[in-house]
């Protein structure tokens, strides 16, 4: 997950390339937009929320969690999803959603 922007109030863009897939086409890079919660209550470990359209299939992703920094300062999200295939019809919406979780760590940038 790369962001690239962040405004004022919380909202951000960039892009995520995943290396998991359900499906046989080739994965590309996709699109994700968001925003973190930045009320003044927080203590700098803010909650946030945001969504994967991906670009190699017929389903999106919507990401939430938190971001929190531990004793030796290194940040990690922590987040919770579920994604949406697209299914045929009402007799196969029971598989078309599917859960999980994910920790992100930030890499050092590469430039």
């Amino acid at each position: 997950m790369t962001i690239t922007s962040v405004n004022g109030n919380g909202v951000f863009i960039g892009s995520y390339h995943t290396a998991v897939t359900a499906t046989s086409n080739e994965i590309k890079l996709s699109p994700l937009q968001g925003s973190l919660q930045k009320s003044p209550n927080q203590k700098g470990q803010p909650t946030f929320g945001f969504t994967v359209n991906w670009s190699f299939s017929d389903s999106i992703t919507v990401f939430t969690g938190q971001c929190f920094v531990d004793e030796y300062g290194k940040e990690v999200l922590k987040t919770m999803w579920l994604l949406r295939s697209h299914v045929e019809s009402i007799k196969n919406d029971w598989k078309a959603t599917r859960v999980g979780i994910n920790v992100f760590t930030r890499l050092q940038s590469q430039e």
